[in-house]
């Protein structure tokens, strides 16, 4: 999925995680894990674009990401807020990145 400034909705997307956290105790986890997993696959593909490469370990944000969307229902409503506001502020700065145009390139270490 290929995410452009002009049919994105990325910033729609942004305000309902931050709603979803607000509202936490409201949403069944399902709810939660939806959001969770739209949140993985938009974070995945802004990294993706901006070339960002996913480090696979448990720092990474993606792994944090399937963590939470694979406990949700073991999870305090406190935690799970914590986890939609964490996805919401990665995609929220992805997509700045993305729209700004930037490009990440790393060098090999010597």
């Amino acid at each position: 999925m290929m995410i452009t400034s002009e049919t994105s909705s990325v910033p729609g997307f942004v305000a309902e995680l931050v709603r979803a956290a607000n509202e936490v105790d409201r949403l069944t986890a399902s709810e939660i894990e939806s959001l969770l997993l739209r949140a993985m696959t938009t974070v995945r593909d802004l990294r993706e674009q901006a070339g960002i490469p996913g480090s696979g370990t448990q720092h990474d944000a993606i792994v944090r990401l399937d963590i939470a969307t694979k406990g949700v229902v073991t999870f305090t409503h406190e935690s799970n807020s914590a986890f939609l506001r964490e996805a919401a502020d990665l995609v929220r700065t992805l997509w700045i990145i993305v729209d700004s145009g930037t490009v990440v390139t790393l060098k090999p270490s010597r």
